[in-house]
């Protein structure tokens, strides 16, 4: 089974523009997740899905340097992009993760990976899995897993402007069309913030890299430690608001 890991990368960002090519301790946050996704063990292969516009060039040409799989799609459409790229790819499984979330978790990706799969395997079956749908874990690690089919009917169905830029609300806000799979944790650290909107969080992250000496797959455990032993670095981006569905 291909099972792709499909991480959507711009550098437009409304809020902190180049964002996934800012350093994170000598290595861009694109490099960061890339790097980290490759320690999945579910995953068969890694490829990010940028913009076919002249600003996404450089995700291309980081792409390059790292020998990583890219693949340009539209700017607007990202439900679109994701798509083609699945059938470019072949893929028969997508794992998607955004680049702006330089601390996502290899364990994690594998946790949710493999309750898809089992639950695809099983009675019922399963489209769809995240641990998004049912947050537990701190915002930061998200991991949406779905059938190359369950993305295709979305991108075919879907006609909301939400809808067509974040890939996959058509999917979870149709249970009578698609199975879904809440992939929950043991306690609940939904209120923490590891990803990056702002240039607060991205403070955070320099520095939660800093503790730990820049290593390339430090655990979320890891992460929750340090933070536990400064408590003035969760501080930093404790105001930043998280947009809303609708607000692209």
């Amino acid at each position: 089974m291909n099972v792709t890991a499909m991480i959507q990368a711009r550098m437009a960002s409304t809020r902190l523009p180049g964002k996934v090519l800012a350093d994170i301790a000598g290595r861009s946050m694109l490099a960061r997740v890339c790097d980290r996704v490759r320690q999945a063990e579910t995953v068969d292969r890694i490829v990010v899905a940028t913009g076919d516009g002249p600003s996404d060039a450089p995700v291309v040409e980081c792409c390059r340097q790292m020998a990583v799989a890219c693949f340009r799609g539209s700017e607007a459409d990202v439900l679109d992009r994701f798509d083609r790229a699945a059938k470019e790819f072949r893929s028969e499984v997508v794992v998607r993760i955004t680049a702006d979330c330089p601390l996502i978790d290899p364990a994690v990706v594998d946790e949710v990976v493999r309750a898809f799969l089992r639950e695809r395997e099983g009675p019922t079956g399963c489209d769809y899995a995240s641990n998004t749908l049912r947050r537990t874990w701190p915002r930061g690690l998200d991991t949406e897993v779905m059938t190359a089919d369950a993305l295709a009917d979305a991108n075919r169905l879907a006609t909301e402007p939400h809808e067509r830029t974040h890939v996959t609300p058509y999917i979870y806000q149709h249970p009578e069309r698609f199975r879904l799979l809440p992939v929950t944790g043991r306690e609940d650290y939904s209120d923490r913030r590891w990803t990056v909107d702002e240039p607060e969080d991205l403070d955070l992250i320099r520095a939660v890299y800093e503790r730990l000496g820049g290593q390339t797959a430090p655990g979320w455990k890891d992460v929750r430690r340090v933070l536990a032993d400064e408590p003035a670095l969760a501080r930093l981006n404790r105001h930043v608001r998280h947009k809303q569905l609708t607000e692209g």
